[in-house]
């Protein structure tokens, strides 16, 4: 099924397809979930970031899957009429990104939920600051993503 050819009508095989899919979605998904903080739903707000992150990560690892099980990058790299040099370097940058902006994603919800437990609050610390950043570059990355996508299975 998840090598089947996909539901976006592309060259993409299943699985690529969901993975960019959730993708496409997560900004969405992340303005929702910041939105109850501003609200003023903290609970909601930290419930759902754990309830992304993990289905972040289980997307990824899916697409890992996809990927070491379909012959890789270089295999899907056939398929473009883009260039090898520019198609790797453009996913050296994206997956760069994308450690960096998931790692800082995992050091804010462990340091504001320490700090949360231990004061019952965030007060002045940097969580709004760290986020914003965080959102900017997991943005980034999700349009990065569903661009390979489109350089690999659609030009």
């Amino acid at each position: 099924m998840f090598f089947e050819p996909g539901f976006l009508g592309t060259k993409a095989p299943f699985y690529m397809d969901l993975v960019t899919l959730y993708f496409a979605l997560l900004p969405f998904l992340l303005a929702t979930s910041i939105y109850q903080a501003i609200k003023g739903n903290i609970t909601l707000h930290y419930r759902s970031q754990i309830v992304i992150l993990a289905m972040t990560i289980v997307m990824v690892l899916i697409f890992e899957l996809g990927v070491r099980i379909s012959g890789g990058f270089v295999e899907y790299v056939k398929m473009s009429g883009l260039s090898y040099d520019f198609l790797l370097l453009f996913l050296l940058v994206h997956v760069f990104i994308a450690l960096m902006a998931v790692g800082g994603w995992i050091y804010l919800m462990i340091s504001s939920y320490q700090t949360f437990k231990r004061v019952g609050h965030l007060g002045e610390t940097n969580h709004k600051r760290i986020g914003r950043w965080i959102f900017a570059a997991l943005t980034l990355t999700s349009v990065m993503g569903c661009s390979i996508y489109l350089f690999l299975f659609v030009f």
